[in-house]
């Protein structure tokens, strides 16, 4: 088994009966050939570790992050807000409860690519040593000490935390 996959068992395994995050993705469904409104389809679940989501059995680079929210209407100043709801409103048609959050944009992580030495971002192999990007602009960080934290995190997260 190699560095990166152990790090990741690992991880999951200590992360074992803690809550998981909605993965989906947004679709738009078709009547007699004329477009209905967006919704989201669930594609499964996954722990959130700051820029990376772990499932039982895959990684994934985090995308977008939305809360479901019912349709109502809403005066935006800026295009990005309008977007952004009409995405938690896509959230609710596809079932997800208002306030649920979801991950939308994420992108499968292939981690046979990171070990050859490919840069499958935020993962790479630098030097033999699986590291990972936190921040488009920061530096690699050891994936192992960035898992562990983001792990305690998540098992016990900070008073006021939600």
């Amino acid at each position: 088994m190699s560095e990166l996959a152990r790090l990741l068992d690992e991880t999951r395994t200590a992360l074992a009966g803690t809550p998981r995050e909605l993965l989906g993705e947004v679709v738009t469904p078709r009547l007699l050939g004329i477009a209905r409104s967006p919704s989201v389809r669930l594609c499964g679940e996954a722990w959130r570790l700051g820029v990376l989501l772990l499932s039982e059995d895959a990684v994934f680079a985090t995308g977008e992050v939305v809360r479901s929210r019912e349709p109502a209407r809403r005066g935006y100043t800026a295009e990005s807000q309008r977007e952004r709801a009409g995405l938690a409103e896509a959230a609710f048609r596809g079932g997800i409860l208002p306030g649920v959050p979801v991950h939308l944009g994420w992108r499968r992580l292939d981690l046979a690519a990171v070990e050859s030495g490919a840069d499958a971002k935020p993962l790479a192999l630098i030097d033999g040593v699986p590291q990972v990007r936190w921040s488009p602009s920061a530096g690699y960080v050891a994936l192992a000490t960035y898992l562990t934290e983001r792990a305690e995190l998540l098992r016990d997260p900070p008073l006021g935390a939600t």
